[in-house]
Parts: structure tokens; C-alpha cells; sequence
């Protein structure tokens, strides 16, 4: 059987190359004549670069940047061909403070706009920023502040960076000059800015918000889509992804960028349609497939894609949430879950790699085509 292995990374446990060898190594140690193709994807959040990197002949910049809480990280974006590719996540991801650091009201994306001035400096043409997995609510003021454009509060002061003090904002100081570079925001997530569904109260608790601290982003976030308005000449506040990496997505769409699927970005530049065309078995995954994997993230892209030819999906993921008629109709065809395999998360966790082989290995076994 021709088995393509499309992964996502899991959490922080498993990039997606290192998931794929793990699924492919449980696969063959139970299926050792079926043959294997390995397509690691990422869908704009963590390994966006890294998945790029492996498909695509182009040169990594390396540039040490503004982290999440002002401190120096490391960072990497990829040139290839005129356009600069950069993760969010690598200058602003939650992965980058430690759980009992996190604060959700300072965290900023500074970094990232330092990441798009290093890639302005070499005279790009395109700028694709990947969205998801961000440990900051800021609205993407840190990003516009590395960029020339300064929110200031009523006596004319820059404020502190991070989403928290946003709700003093009166005006912008200075202005962001792209010139004529293209800008594209490719999200992992079609969520507005505000609201229900909005970047504070979706994603706020897991970067560290407690509810008096997401009421206040909320507010923050109300004040900042006047002056997105303001730059952007109409209002964007509930445009499709505004709300992604913290409301990043929101300032990105004020700039002029167009939103495309991140998922989609990593499927035509990895030459997924083609490995699908071959395939007579999907497998997916990521670390938690729950509702959010309903929202256009990678999982359901891929499943939607095999739907489309016929072809059985399957998703191998760390925990599984979402019920088996959801599923279905995101085109999956069955869920595994690598905790209920080995008895609970804390010993999915503790090796997440031989645990995922060996649910692998497990399925392999019931999927004789």
C-alpha cells in the first residue's frame, strides 16, 4: 500500500519531521512492504521555516531578536527566490517563557518586526509571515513599534509594549514604510480579533490570562482596531484571521497583507497535491486534534484534500476531543489518540516519539486496503 505521512509538529514535544520518522518507523515495523512517503507540513505556526526549509532550495538568515518578554532569542527566516518566509512563533512563541513566567499583558511581537526588518534589508519582494503558536495578545503593536510606527498614551509617551497597556493608546507615532514588498499573513486560524471567538478570550488562558487579565486584552484590543482602522482605511477588526497570534494577524491585514491559509502555503510549496495524487492512505496529526482543528488548521486541510480524491485519512494525534461524525465530515476517516493508546498523557509524554511509533505500529496493523 502506498502510505503518505503528513504530520503536523506536535506541540512542543515532536517537530513535524521528527513526527513523520516516528510514524513511519511504527508504520514499517508493522506494514515493512507498504511504501512510504514522508511530508512533514506545518500550517503558519511552530516549524513553518523548518517544514519550508526541507522542501524548498533556499538560505536561511539567522538574527537574534526581541523575545516574547524583551529578551534576546534566536531566530531564523528562509530566502528562496525573492521571498522571505518568517515564523511568528520563533520571536514571539509560547514555548519561549516558561509556564510560571508567562504574562500575558507584556508579551509583545517586537521581535517579529525585527525579523521583517532584517528581511526588508534584503530586499525581498515578498514577505510571507507564518501565525500560530504566539505567547502574545498585543494586537501586533511590538511588531509596528520595530517598524517605525510608536502607540503612544495621552501625555505622549511611548507605552510598555504588550497588549495590557494598549487600552491608554491615543495615537501612533511614526508610520511603517513597506515600500513596494508584498506582505501575506498565512494563519493557522480564521478568528477575529474581538469577541467570543476573539484573540484574548480564545487564546488569552493559555498564554497566561486569568479572566480579569482577558477582560482588560479585550478592552486593549477594542482601543487598538480604532487605530488599525486608522492605518488600514476601514476597519478590520472582524476580518478572517485578524484574530490569529495574539490579534498579529489584525495589524498584519492593517499593513496591506493579504491572509492565505498557512496551511495551504506549506501544501503548494511542498508539493503535497502531488503526493496525494500517489497515495492510497493518508496519515495526519498534530498534538491535540480538538475543535480548533476544525478552523481551517493543517489536519483538516490535509483530510479535506484526501476527501477530494477518494482516499482514506486518518489522524494520529497526542489527545483526541473531536467526536467521529465531526471528524467525518472534515473528511477524516478515523482518529487515534496516542494517550488513550498508552493509558493517559503523562506517559504519551514522557516519550513522544516511541509512543507515537507504537500507535503507529498498532494502526498499521488494522489498515490492509
Amino acid at each position: 500500500m502506498r502510505v503518505l505521512i503528513a504530520p503536523d509538529c506536535f506541540g512542543g514535544t515532536l517537530t513535524a519531521p521528527e513526527a513523520a520518522v516516528a510514524i513511519a518507523a511504527g508504520w514499517r515495523s508493522g506494514a515493512p512492504d507498504d511504501e512510504l512517503t514522508l511530508c512533514p507540513l506545518a500550517d503558519g505556526g511552530p516549524g513553518f521555516v523548518e517544514v519550508l526549509r526541507s522542501a524548498l532550495d533556499g538560505d536561511l538568515h539567522h538574527r537574534t531578536v526581541a523575545g516574547p518578554l524583551g529578551g534576546p532569542v534566536d531566530a531564523v527566516w528562509l530566502e528562496h527566490e525573492g521571498t522571505a518566509y518568517i515564523e511568528c512563533a520563533q520571536a514571539c512563541g509560547l514555548t519561549l517563557v516558561p509556564r510560571e513566567e508567562r504574562d500575558a499583558l507584556a508579551a509583545n511581537t517586537i521581535g517579529v518586526g525585527e525579523l521583517i526588518a532584517h528581511a526588508l534589508e534584503h530586499k525581498v519582494h515578498t514577505i510571507v509571515v507564518g501565525l500560530g503558536g504566539s505567547g502574545s495578545t498585543d494586537g501586533g503593536s511590538g511588531m509596528l513599534r520595530a517598524l517605525g510606527a510608536i502607540p503612544v498614551g495621552v501625555d505622549g509617551d511611548p507605552l510598555s509594549p504588550g497588549g495590557g497597556p494598549l487600552i491608554d493608546t491615543v495615537r501612533l507615532v511614526g508610520q511603517v514604510d513597506l515600500g513596494d514588498v508584498t506582505l501575506v499573513a498565512a494563519s493557522d486560524v480564521e478568528n477575529p480579533l474581538l469577541g467570543k471567538d476573539g484573540a484574548a478570550r480564545v487564546f488569552g488562558p493559555q498564554k497566561g490570562a486569568d479572566d480579569l487579565a482577558v477582560r482588560r486584552l479585550e478592552r486593549s484590543l477594542t482601543r487598538w482596531a480604532d487605530l488599525l482602522a486608522g492605518i488600514a482605511g476601514r476597519d478590520v477588526r472582524d476580518e478572517p484571521g485578524a484574530g490569529a497570534a495574539g490579534g498579529l494577524g489584525a495589524a498584519l491585514i492593517a499593513l496591506g497583507a493579504t491572509v492565505e491559509s498557512g496551511a495551504g502555503v506549506v501544501r503548494r510549496l511542498t508539493g503535497l497535491d502531488k503526493a496525494l495524487d500517489q497515495a492510497q492512505l493518508v496519515l495526519t496529526g498534530e498534538g491535540s486534534f480538538d475543535f480548533q482543528s476544525l478552523r481551517g488548521k493543517l489536519v483538516t486541510r490535509v483530510s479535506g484534500a484526501a476527501a477530494e480524491r477518494g482516499t482514506p485519512c486518518v489522524v494520529l494525534a497526542g489527545q483526541v476531543s473531536v467526536g467521529r461524525r465531526r471528524a467525518a465530515s472534515a473528511g477524516v476517516t478515523h482518529a487515534y489518540s496516542v494517550a488513550e493508546h498508552v493509558g493517559s498523557a503523562e506517559a504519551s509524554l514522557a516519550d513522544p516519539a516511541g509512543t507515537l511509533s507504537d500507535l503507529a505500529k498498532h494502526v498499521s496493523t488494522q489498515w490492509r486496503l
